[in-house]
């Protein structure tokens, strides 16, 4: 099952890098797709290379539209 997972990042000049760790991993923000699916949004913690991720959340567009709304809400 290992074999069958791929990614392509489907806008590849436009990452998001919302915050860098001291090991150089950073959590971004993209429009993924995940094993040939149409492509999500994507937070997650990426090694500088891409080869490597992290844990992370998928959203779609309306998804994102109401995190957005969410947090334009709250007092940050």
């Amino acid at each position: 099952m290992a074999d069958d997972f791929t990614f392509e990042f489907a806008q590849e000049n436009e990452r998001h890098v919302l915050s860098t760790s001291n090991k150089n991993w950073s959590l971004e923000l993209n429009l993924v797709s995940w094993g040939g699916r149409p492509a999500k949004y994507d937070i997650r913690s990426w090694a500088p290379d891409h080869t490597k991720m992290g844990k992370g959340l998928t959203l779609t567009k309306e998804e994102l539209k109401a995190l957005k709304d969410t947090l334009n809400k709250m007092d940050l």
